[in-house]
């Protein structure tokens, strides 16, 4: 690999695209009321990310997109420039990306995978095995649309959303709580519809609050699979045997993850974009606790402790409409969740962990 010199956005872009040919096939989404269009030189990358979205409208090549992204696969660019490591959220360790700033453009490097990330209002690519690493592609994508309605104004939230008898119910919780089986175990009611695993927005619309997904399947550890007879076909018969045989909280903390296809397990019809939010769930619940899981309301202004639990950092691809980037020292706009937050149902779920009796109490509170 040859290092890269440079210094501007366009100079970087020209290096990424290592004058690679692009394919004819595009990929061509609608997510919400966004379009997004991504070109790239690998018609098995179009593919795969074409499979991965296909819960998404998948829309043909007229009307202009807001959104435009590039992705060029090759080897990973070894770039001659200083990277910054992106200081991580609390309980999150080890190193995962770092970054650069030029004038009006980011630089993004994944420290694990060597993938680059350029960002810019003009330009946006991502280039290196976009095919071995098509995950991160898929981030990539998401993080557009997360950009895009975070200038919308929309807040985003460490939470998941789901949609039952007509409501949206939403579900956040301190690191390792447990949101995402939580949210799965809904899911074996088949009324039940899947918003977002781990990244819900939420915004003011008709005078009432609406909450939004991104099309990111579940990724999950082998403790939620373990816990949940339709999840048994994520994983080969020999390590569901393993995990089996483990202590409960020996298998509590170990992270491998599967991704959960929700219209593979769960059937057709089953994912929604948006809905009126009803109820937010905080989890606040605890391994060993003697106490029976109960489900109290609260006024979140008071408690701006759970606060906390929902708030989530845009990361180091966000860019607001001025052109700005985020830090990785931003600070939270409280009040501003707060405002938005006023006219739903927050509860705080204490007590023990027990996810069948949590999501008897859930439902009782949205009836």
């Amino acid at each position: 690999m040859n290092n890269i010199t440079h210094s501007t956005r366009d100079s970087i872009a020209t290096a990424l695209s290592q004058n690679q040919t692009l394919v004819a096939e595009t990929l061509h989404l609608k997510i919400g009321h966004c379009r997004l269009d991504l070109r790239s030189n690998s018609s098995e990358l179009i593919t795969k990310l074409q499979h991965y979205f296909s819960s998404c409208e998948v829309i043909g090549d007229q009307g202009v997109a807001q959104i435009n992204i590039i992705a060029i696969e090759s080897e990973s660019p070894a770039l001659d420039i200083d990277f910054i490591d992106w200081k991580r959220e609390p309980g999150k360790a080890g190193r995962k990306d770092e970054y650069c700033d030029l004038d009006g453009a980011r630089v993004v490097r994944k420290v694990r995978t060597g993938m680059v990330f350029l960002q810019s209002q003009e330009t946006i690519m991502a280039a290196g095995p976009c095919v071995q690493y098509d995950n991160q592609v898929i981030n990539f994508i998401n993080s557009q649309y997360m950009n895009w309605l975070q200038q919308q104004d929309w807040l985003i939230c460490h939470a998941s959303g789901l949609v039952l008898q007509d409501k949206g119910l939403a579900i956040a919780g301190f690191s390792g709580g447990g949101k995402s089986t939580l949210m799965l175990n809904f899911m074996n009611d088949p009324s039940v519809t899947y918003m977002t695993n781990d990244r819900l927005f939420i915004g003011q619309s008709e005078g009432k609050i609406e909450m939004s997904g991104i099309p990111k399947l579940p990724r999950i550890n082998p403790g939620t699979i373990i816990g949940n007879p339709v999840l048994h076909p994520l994983m080969s018969q020999e390590d569901l045997a393993t995990y089996q045989a483990m202590e409960k909280e020996k298998l509590w903390d170990i992270e491998e993850k599967y991704d959960v296809s929700i219209q593979d397990i769960y059937g057709e019809q089953r994912i929604q974009n948006n809905a009126f939010l009803n109820t937010f769930v905080i989890l606040n619940w605890q391994r060993g606790s003697e106490e029976p899981v109960a489900l109290t309301q609260v006024d979140i202004s008071q408690r701006r402790d759970l606060l906390k639990a929902i708030m989530k950092s845009s990361g180091p691809f966000y860019q607001n409409k001025a052109g700005v980037f985020e830090t990785d020292t931003f600070d939270f706009d409280e009040d501003a969740y707060l405002s938005l937050l006023a006219n739903v149902n927050v509860y705080e779920a204490h007590g023990q962990i027990d996810f069948q009796q949590l999501t008897k109490l859930c439902i009782d509170v949205l009836a």
